[in-house]
């Protein structure tokens, strides 16, 4: 499976990937239609895209009474079908970090669906804060850049 992977440390806050993923979406650049947040902290420089990781064991998908949630067979992302969501928010309430959203004119929950395998927030990140990879590939890029922070603060201690 292919995930969008975050390096927060490398996002400038240019907003780009939610315009992209705005206007793939519903065709306009207004915020609330996108499916990635970028959080930014202005006291500490610190910007923070947050978009929906696929979780393995979901449990927006468990939840949903109306069986609105799927994931796809293909791209094996955590879809809504908008025409059976009844629009509980029970599904909101389970995502553990807060990456479902309300449309309040369709009456829907909505997130990331991965742009069918090509998520627009990847190709339009001008940084290289985000990129869309293997879990494994993930994993090991996270890992990697750990071990790496560790080394400098073991090297700096010394």
């Amino acid at each position: 499976m292919r995930v969008v992977s975050i390096d927060p440390e490398r996002c400038v806050g240019c907003y780009n990937c939610v315009y992209a993923c705005a206007f793939k979406q519903a065709g306009d650049f207004n915020v609330e239609d996108s499916h990635i947040r970028v959080k930014v902290f202005l006291d500490d420089f610190i910007c923070i895209p947050l978009t929906c990781v696929h979780c393995s064991d979901p449990y927006c998908l468990e939840i949903c009474p109306s069986g609105a949630l799927h994931r796809d067979e293909i791209t094996k992302a955590v879809k809504i079908d908008k025409t059976r969501c009844v629009g509980c928010k029970m599904c909101m309430l389970a995502c553990p970090f807060g990456n479902i959203h309300f449309e309040i004119n369709e009456q829907a929950c909505t997130k990331c669906d991965l742009c069918d395998g090509d998520p627009n927030c990847v190709k339009f990140c001008i940084s290289g804060a985000l990129d869309f990879m293997t879990e494994d590939e993930a994993f090991e890029s996270k890992r990697d850049s750990f071990l790496v922070k560790l080394k400098n603060v073991i090297k700096r201690d010394k």
